[in-house]
Order: structure tokens, then C-alpha cells, then sequence
């Protein structure tokens, strides 16, 4: 094999590279012998066809495969003579012309990995936010907690429903006297006050009293979903089943029991390890922050424009995405263009920061093992059709670029654990506000604070982004749910639907499903 540099530019390489035809005969001859045993051809004992009938019989494919393989090993014969590290995958085009008996002629060109001083490690401090759980904090959690299972009890058959009240309601809509698809249901619940049903529905039901009946005359929305009710005045027919009023919810041993737990100390012991996990994440965070501002503001060196480019794809396709989802699209995708460069410098900065945490963890033995390694591409597979699945996972395994992108995220958080135990870590106790500022602050523009890292200003510019950046604390807000019986995420397109039925109800909803998308507000 026959090398010639043509470019040395900064981190760019090319190289032409020749492929002797004698060596791609050889790599043919080698085949014809590996697979020799299994010929079959009508006249030969097994084991026995000539090899130039099977040359004859399975020439192209042989010599297909023979120079691919040829040319895998002449390019990784290049990277490891030149002691080449590759930044992606080398960009490698066969030179026209080529023909089967003659020797292959390509061109190789390669970004490389810019070589790092590897940062010393000793005096590095860092300081750590600790959010305590307060007992106040505490008992809003459990008050909350309380709150998700609110249930109710038959009220007095004389008493006049308010809001709060839930009503088990019967009812039947009609369009221009018609009834219509989706517009009745039996036994559904409806929390008055609630905003679960459309416009005016629920207003009308005030003052109703266990055996009531009553019509209801409401206007569909215009935006409602199906076609032929948006903006249609219709009629329904309600008959008020039951009123029930709220039951207080005490928070005892009888109610911790009543969520499978042996006693309330045990539930106090559960919610608070989740208080501490929830803000625990955030933590981790603005740590992290601390850390890469102090590795960026003393590290600037050249980068692969290549990764730069997958990088700044990567986020700005992120943005793309998220402006389409904002009221004005057009206005966000704006403002996003407008700021595409600072964009592209934090592409630039998150590639720095990830070429300088890899040297520090290669210097210092982190590692990612094998069975680590296993699972992750197990996880990756996942998004996978199933029947695409296991060759995924032989293609990375065959693939050292897939791999190192696989392996990528994991071993950056432990090169960044490995910094946080040699770290000097000063402690300092704060509330859950004052630490979510802290992290507010960080997310500053690159433009108005230098040492921003590389995932800030993307957490500060877009929505998208900040949730990016709060990916480490995902139960942040799960205290502040409400109950799912109260209102849970189904029931809020009950809202746009009038019949979101409990269990019991659940038989007669079945039977009418459009029901419950007949009075739902969008």
C-alpha cells in the first residue's frame, strides 16, 4: 500500500492511498479457500470444485467483498501508520476508473483530535447548594399527597351543588334536534368548578340538587377538534344522579395505610427521600455548571469543524423544533436565526469541553466497562423496529465511531463524578428557590457572561433548552401535580370531554366511548 499526504492544515488531513491489485487477488484467493467447503456443484464431490469455477460462479460478489475489506484495512492501516486520531469517521472516495485487475487508487480525508495538555486537577474547588427539606416542606408534600386522593360523599338530597361539589350526571346532546355521535354518556363524574367540560356546561349545573334534570344549551368551540360540532349551538339533556360533597382526607396512620404503608413515619420517610432526589438533580447541575466554566475559562484550543458542525445541527435542529411548537412559529424561528452564530460558539464550546473531559478521564483511568457498555447499546436499540434491533447492535459492535457516541454521555458524567470527588467541595444550605436562581444565573448569555457553559445559553434562549438543561432533576415539579382523581392528565382532555368516567363508570363508557369526546372544550 502506497501513501501520499496531500493535505496537513491545521486538523485536516488528506491522503492518497494505492491499493496494489495484487494485494485485492490476494484478499479473492483467500475467500475461494474460505469458502471452498460449501460448494456445491453438480459433477464435484463436496469440498472439491475447482477454485477457478468458483471464481467463475461468484466473481463479482467475491471481488465486492474483497475490496471493501481491502479497503477497511488500508484505511485503518493509514490511521494507525500515521498515528492518526480520527475526530469522525474519515471521508474515504474511490478515484474513477477502476477496474477489476488493477490497482485501487482513493483519496482519505480525516479531521484529527487536537493534542491537549491535560489540565491538572489539584486545587480545584467547587461549591455545593444543599437544599434541606424543611418540615414545612414537608407538610405541603404530604398535604398534596392528601390532595391526590380526595374523595367525596353523597350529599344531602337538599343540597344545592357549588363549586367544588362533584355530580354523577346522565346526559344527551343534540344538534339541531338531532342527537350526534359522542354526545351521550351514563354515570359520569363532573367536579363543578373544574373547567373539565366546554364552556358553559358546568356553569348551568350550579343550584342542581340530587334528581334534578335539566337542558343545558352551550356553543362548541370554534377550535373544537371534531369537524362537524365546532361552532355548532347544541342541547343536552342532563339528569344530576348524585351530588357528593369532598370527604376530609386526614393525614394519619389510617390514611398512610390506606396507601399500602405500614405507618405514617414510613410515608414521612418516603416523601422526604423524594424532596431530597427532586432537588438533589439540581444540585448536580449547577455543580456541573461550576465546573465546566472553570475548565472553559482556562482552556481554548482548535476544535474539528466537523464536530462543531454535528453539534451545532444537533441543537439547532433541537430549537427548530421547539420555536414550531410556540404560539408565534414564525416569530420564534426568528429570533433563533437572528442569534445563529452564538449558537454555532456554543456548539463550539460544548466540542471543547467534551475533548477536554475525555483527556482528563483517559489520563486519570476513567472507564466505561464492558457490561456498562452492553447496556447502553441494549437501551439505544430500543428505538428500534424489533426486527431491526439485533443488527443494530452488531453494527455498533462492529463500529467503533457508533460506539464512541453511545459511550459518549455516560462517560462524561464520569469524568465529571471523578472531578467532583477530587474536588475541594465548600457546603452551604439554601431553599429550593434560591438554588433554582443560582441555575437561572448560569444560564446568562454566552455574549454577557464569558464563562457560561456550553448548554447554558440554549437553556436561556429557548424553552427547549432550559428543559435540556434541567434533565438532571425530571421529579422538579411532580409535587405540584394534582390528584390524579381530581383532575389526572386524562381528565383534562375530559375537560374537552364531558363524561371521564371513575372505575365503577367505566362499563358504561365503554360502550359509548364518543361520549366523552362530545362536550371536550378543544
Amino acid at each position: 500500500m502506497q501513501i501520499v499526504e496531500t493535505t496537513n492544515e491545521g486538523l485536516k488531513r488528506a491522503y492518497s492511498v494505492t491499493i496494489p491489485a495484487k494485494d485485492i487477488e490476494a484478499r479473492i484467493d483467500s475467500e475461494v479457500k474460505k469458502i471452498a467447503p460449501q460448494v456445491r456443484m453438480p459433477g464435484f464431490r463436496p469440498g472439491k470444485v475447482p477454485a477457478n469455477l468458483i471464481r467463475k460462479m461468484h466473481g463479482d460478489a467475491l471481488h465486492s467483498d474483497a475490496l471493501n475489506a481491502t479497503l477497511r484495512e488500508s484505511v485503518q492501516g493509514l490511521i494507525t501508520d500515521k498515528k492518526l486520531r480520527p475526530a469522525l469517521q474519515p471521508k474515504v472516495d474511490m478515484v474513477e476508473g477502476y477496474e477489476q485487475g488493477k490497482d485501487a487508487e482513493l483519496t482519505v480525508e480525516v479531521e484529527v483530535l487536537p493534542e491537549i495538555d491535560v489540565p491538572s486537577i489539584e486545587g480545584l474547588e467547587l461549591e455545593k447548594l444543599n437544599v434541606p427539606v424543611s418540615d414545612k416542606a414537608l407538610d405541603e408534600a404530604l398535604s398534596r399527597i392528601a390532595e391526590n386522593q380526595k374523595s367525596y360523599k353523597d350529599a344531602p338530597k337538599t343540597k344545592k351543588a357549588g363549586d367544588g361539589d362533584q355530580l354523577i350526571i346522565d346526559f344527551v346532546g343534540r344538534v339541531d334536534g338531532e342527537e350526534f355521535e359522542g354526545g351521550k354518556a351514563e354515570d359520569t363524574p363532573l367536579t363543578l368548578g373544574s373547567g373539565q367540560f366546554i364552556p358553559g356546561f358546568e356553569d348551568q349545573l350550579t343550584g342542581v340538587k340530587t334528581g334534578d334534570s335539566k337542558t343545558i344549551k352551550v356553543t362548541f368551540p370554534a377550535d373544537y377538534p371534531a369537524e362537524h360540532l365546532k361552532g355548532k349551538d347544541a342541547e343536552f339533556d342532563v339528569t344530576v344522579k348524585q351530588v357528593k360533597v369532598e370527604s376530609e382526607t386526614k393525614i394519619d396512620e389510617d390514611f398512610a395505610k390506606q396507601l399500602g404503608l405500614e405507618s405514617l413515619d414510613k410515608l414521612k420517610e418516603l416523601v422526604k427521600g423524594q424532596l431530597e432526589q427532586e432537588t438533589a438533580g439540581l444540585t448536580r447541575t449547577q455543580m456541573k455548571r461550576q465546573l465546566l466554566d472553570k475548565l472553559a475559562a482556562d482552556h481554548d484550543f482548535a476544535v474539528p469543524p466537523t464536530m462543531v458542525e454535528a453539534e451545532f445541527e444537533q441543537i439547532w435542529n433541537q430549537l427548530q423544533a421547539e420555536a414550531q411548537r410556540e404560539e408565534d412559529p414564525e416569530a420564534a424561528l426568528k429570533e433563533i436565526e437572528a442569534e445563529k452564530d452564538d449558537y454555532r460558539k456554543i456548539a463550539e464550546r460544548r466540542v471543547r469541553l467534551g475533548l477536554l473531559l475525555s483527556e482528563i478521564g483517559q489520563a486519570n483511568g476513567v472507564e466505561v466497562s464492558s457490561q456498562e457498555m452492553s447496556m447502553l447499546i441494549q437501551q439505544a436499540a430500543q428505538q428500534y423496529r424489533a426486527e431491526d434491533r439485533q443488527r443494530f447492535i452488531d453494527y455498533v459492535r462492529n463500529e467503533p465511531m457508533a460506539q464512541a457516541q453511545i459511550r459518549a454521555p455516560l462517560y462524561e458524567d464520569k469524568v465529571v463524578d471523578f472531578l467532583f470527588d477530587k474536588a475541594e467541595v465548600t457546603e452551604r444550605d439554601v431553599t429550593r428557590e434560591e438554588l433554582e436562581a443560582a441555575i437561572e444565573a448560569e444560564e446568562a448569555p454566552a455574549e454577557s457572561k464569558k464563562k457560561a457553559p456550553a448548554k447554558k445559553k440554549a437553556a436561556a434562549k429557548k424553552p427547549a433548552a432550559k428543559k435540556e438543561a434541567a434533565k438532571e432533576a425530571p421529579a422538579k415539579k411532580a409535587a405540584e401535580k394534582k390528584p390524579a382523581e381530581k383532575k389526572p392528565a386524562a381528565k383534562k382532555a375530559a375537560a374537552k370531554k364531558p363524561a371521564e368516567k371513575k372505575p365503577a363508570a367505566k362499563k358504561a363508557a365503554a360502550k359509548k366511548p364518543a361520549a366523552k369526546k362530545a362536550a371536550a372544550k378543544k
